[in-house]
């Protein structure tokens, strides 16, 4: 299949991001958003982005694509391919899903970015529920190649192969699993963040400390609460409540500390503040 034409569904940090790894692979994309602003900051954004994925040799400038940014859900009816990016709330990509299904043909793919929230929970909202896969992007896309692929199961052979092959085109390696809350990798991550948050909070340890045996005893590039900067601590109670609320597990109840530290609009990298004080990123 040759993909024409990509729409991205939310102008946050993960849709603004998928958004510069297809840009930077020569496909055009219309990023959508409701929010006008956002949208302004989410082409600046995507320019530097681009700028330091082709600086280390990440992309090519010579087959960057073209950026349209839009507030009206109707542009992209011509799509090939829709990539939803919006907050991880059911209800929200629920009903943003059920839009998307009455503005584009019946063989389009529509990928879900969710964190957590089974890919199948959130086909019933597609006239065409077959033509859903999961696509769970680490953050930053444009320089993560590997990419968690969730098969819901109605996910049809024509769907998982079209996915596939753009995530080739896009240059990612695809590892597919099968479908249920959190999948493989939030299952896992979002318990060791859920619990170490924990452990900040009694004072066994400090987030550096944490982090630290992280990194220095069992190898990880980043330890889990660094880690849970960068995804956006708002991020990670959104995802602890799915897990909680889908599996009873009373290890993905949010502690209190990452619950005070959202109240107080320290969601990590995005805000300038979270387990750690990141200068310049606000």
């Amino acid at each position: 299949m040759k993909h024409r034409h990509v729409a991205v569904l939310g102008a946050g940090v993960m849709g603004t991001a998928i958004a510069t790894l297809v840009v930077g692979h020569g496909l055009p994309v219309t990023l959508v958003d409701v929010d006008p602003d956002r949208l302004a900051r989410a082409r600046t954004e995507v320019s530097s982005q681009l700028r330091l994925a082709q600086l280390i040799g990440a992309m090519r400038p010579e087959r960057t694509g073209d950026l349209v940014t839009t507030t009206e859900l109707g542009d992209i009816a011509t799509a090939d391919v829709v990539i939803e990016a919006v907050t991880e709330l059911a209800e929200v990509k629920a009903k943003l899903l059920a839009e998307v299904s009455a503005v584009v043909g019946p063989d389009v793919l529509v990928l879900s970015n969710t964190s957590a929230i089974p890919v199948d929970e959130l086909a019933r909202s597609l006239t065409h529920p077959e033509r859903t896969v999961g696509a769970h992007f680490m953050n930053p896309p444009y320089l993560i190649k590997t990419v968690e692929v969730i098969r819901g199961p109605r996910s049809s052979d024509a769907a998982m192969s079209t996915a596939l092959d753009l995530l080739a085109t896009l240059g990612r390696e695809a590892v597919v699993v099968g479908d249920g809350p959190g999948f493989v990798i939030n299952r896992v991550l979002q318990r060791m963040i859920n619990e170490a948050a924990r452990i900040a909070d009694e004072g066994l340890a400090t987030p550096e400390a944490i982090d630290a045996l992280f990194t220095g005893c069992l190898g990880h590039r980043t330890g889990p609460l660094a880690t849970a900067d960068l995804i956006g601590l708002d991020n990670v109670v959104d995802s602890l409540l799915v897990l909680h609320e889908r599996t009873g597990d009373p290890g993905y109840e949010p502690s209190a500390l990452l619950r005070t530290k959202v109240a107080a609009g320290d969601f990590g990298r995005k805000t300038g503040r979270g387990f750690y004080e990141h200068r310049g990123t606000k």
